[in-house]
């Protein structure tokens, strides 16, 4: 059964998380709703946590040891419930460990905890991958939340502004969701890349080993929300135009690139934490106003 959690801080703001897939369902800051409130005719998710892997897989399987298994898009984490672990009035934890579901997708033993910490300086959430098993564990995670677009009551084009140059040009996605080898160019003028439904009616954009650690959604009008990576080297961004929204996602892998046929452990952008180990991949979103000056 899931379970809706609110959590606020000193200044007023909340969020509102559900243990069922550490899905974060709701965040106002500063008097401003920053995520999507998911929507079952369009898309009925508003922030999914994508873990053992990120992206789509070839023919919806991986194989471990020659052995196929089911593993499709994301992973399972996003439709699984979670135990409360730790829980304050401004910070939640949330645990999933390996069962008999999981093993039949993914013969691994993990420990995979999500955090959720709501501070004056903003939002955190991190995720915190355990290898509870005797071999090293191949995983990838990711967050994927939907923020309002527009937001704060602005009309104006609204933008990204990474952190660093990136390059102008993104990887097509092949058939299958799969990562091609070529690559299709986005309209970057210098930091910035304009916003607009057409970008991504054609499918997701991927900055693969992005040189920004962090970047900024403006709204055009004053207002803006500051994303700050840890441990996630590769950015995604996605919608469903006209769905009022745009997913901003932080991966540390990615889909089966289409050339790819191997095992788990050997596709590229999997990580392996050996036994006993954790890892820990976070981001901090902070919503900021320009005050009006006479």
């Amino acid at each position: 059964m899931s379970d809706a959690i609110l959590l606020t801080n000193t200044a007023g703001d909340r969020a509102e998380i559900d243990s069922f897939g550490a899905e974060l369902t709701s965040w106002r800051a500063s008097g401003v709703d920053l995520v999507w409130a998911k929507d079952a005719t369009i898309w009925n998710q508003s922030a999914p946590i994508l873990f053992p892997i990120v992206g789509w897989t070839r023919e919806g399987t991986v194989r471990v040891d020659g052995k196929p298994y089911p593993l499709s898009l994301h992973g399972f984490a996003w439709k699984k419930q979670f135990a409360v672990a730790e829980r304050r009035s401004d910070f939640l934890r949330l645990e999933l460990a390996a069962d008999a579901e999981t093993r039949a997708l993914y013969p691994f033993d993990f420990r995979l905890a999500v955090e959720f910490r709501l501070s004056l300086a903003g939002l955190e959430n991190a995720l915190i991958v355990t290898n509870s098993g005797a071999t090293p564990l191949p995983y990838a995670c990711g967050l994927h939340p939907a923020i309002r677009w527009p937001f704060g009551g602005s009309m104006a084009p609204h933008s990204i502004v990474f952190e660093k140059p990136e390059r102008a040009e993104v990887p097509v996605i092949a058939p299958g969701g799969l990562i091609s080898r070529r690559a299709r160019p986005v309209p970057l003028e210098g930091r910035v890349l304009p916003l607009t439904p057409e970008l991504l009616a054609e499918e997701a954009l991927v900055f693969l080993n992005a040189n920004s650690k962090s970047l900024t959604f403006d709204n055009g009008a004053g207002a803006r929300l500051v994303v700050e990576l840890d441990e996630f080297p590769h950015i995604a961004f996605w919608s469903l135009p006209p769905a009022p929204y745009l997913c901003i996602e932080p991966w540390t892998g990615h889909g089966d690139p289409e050339d790819f046929f191997g095992e788990l452990a050997e596709k590229p952008s999997m990580r392996l934490l050996p036994p006993g180990q954790s890892s820990r991949h976070s981001v901090t979103f902070r919503f900021e106003r320009t005050l009006a000056t006479a």
